[in-house]
């Protein structure tokens, strides 16, 4: 665990990943698309600070050792969750499917937890897939692509009606963490398929699901925060949010986190270093020291405090995975904050 300080932090990464984008790995024909999407990644990678990056031939698929140095040995995580993606039109055995993921469990045991994933267009075969790998991998939690390419369907929402059967079978087989990319485009996608404006009704809908929101939306910030303050269930999975803007992007950064902070709430944010996009290490090391910036710009956001910085870095993650935290590293226990409570005092 990390300390600095005198302070001890137990750190979840809520959002993280064992990608294949070999060469090798490009489907026949759909070349053009996968160099295209690993491409988009290898740029958001020079987003961080420039002595951790990567040559591009390490970037395409990084080795089991490389995971476990990177995350446990040097990037202070404690316990790490994987998150699916598949893109199998563009990758022949899927780019970072639940089975590549879970070839880490047998070795490093409850420092992993494996989340699988849906695709509502798969119908039957698709429920059956998400049925037979929740009683395999026990999962506790999903990754949905919202934009994901399925055939000639460039997208679907939360609330089409067969998204809704998927969910309620996600919930019928103990599944109640739903990790939907709502942020960032990535070619060849697109964008508005990624748009969060589906989030809030099916939230509603599925109150005993928790909705983390990927990347918080951005750059929809203020779309997001005014419709998940209202929305008990819905969180604010800060990956990329960290990774892509702390060190590129420092205003803007504190601008993203100040509106969480605000209308969010420190109880209802994730960490996510999104490996191997980016390395944890420099995150959680740069979350854990960063200030609001001292500007009358900034006057009107709240300032995170040890206890935020130990609820977003791992508690918050904790909680929604029943994840056992040591003694001595959990907070008194509150009740998490309400949709709204954090506003009285700011």
């Amino acid at each position: 665990m990390y300390e600095k300080d005198g302070e001890k932090y137990f750190v979840v990464d809520s959002h993280s990943h064992f990608w294949d984008a070999s060469r090798e790995n490009w489907r026949e024909g759909r070349e053009e698309f996968a160099k295209g999407w690993i491409d988009c990644f290898y740029g958001y990678h020079q987003l961080a600070p420039p002595e951790t990056h990567w040559d591009y031939e390490k970037y395409l698929k990084v080795t089991p050792e490389d995971f476990k140095r990177d995350m446990f040995e040097e990037g202070h995580v404690d316990v790490a969750i994987f998150q699916s993606t598949y893109l199998k039109e563009w990758y022949t055995n899927g780019f970072n499917t639940v089975d590549q993921n879970a070839a880490m469990l047998e070795e490093l045991g409850d420092k992993v937890i494996v989340n699988g994933r849906f695709d509502p267009r798969d119908g039957d075969a698709g429920l059956k897939q998400l049925e037979a790998d929740a009683k395999k991998y026990n999962l506790k939690g999903v990754k949905l692509y919202t934009a994901e390419w399925n055939g000639d369907s460039r997208g679907y929402r939360l609330t089409d009606p067969a998204t809704y059967d998927f969910l309620q079978a996600a919930q019928e087989l103990g599944i109640k963490n739903i990790h939907a990319h709502k942020g960032p485009t990535i070619w060849p996608l697109n964008k508005d398929a990624f748009s969060a404006d589906d989030v809030d009704q099916c939230a509603t809908d599925h109150q005993g699901l928790n909705f983390i929101i990927e990347h918080a939306a951005i750059p929809r910030i203020d779309d997001f925060c005014f419709m998940a303050v209202q929305e008990p269930n819905v969180y604010a999975g800060l990956s990329v949010v960290v990774g892509g803007l702390m060190h590129a992007r420092p205003k803007f950064f504190a601008k993203v986190m100040g509106e969480l902070l605000f209308w969010v709430g420190e109880d209802r944010m994730t960490f996510g270093g999104d490996y191997n996009i980016w390395t944890p290490k420099w995150q959680v090391e740069g979350l854990v020291d960063w200030q609001m910036p001292d500007d009358p710009a900034f006057s009107d956001y709240p300032r995170m405090t040890t206890a935020s910085r130990k609820k977003i870095l791992g508690l918050n993650a904790a909680r929604l995975y029943d994840i056992p935290v040591p003694e001595g590293l959990q907070l008194p226990t509150d009740d998490p904050a309400q949709p709204g409570e954090q506003l009285v005092d700011a």
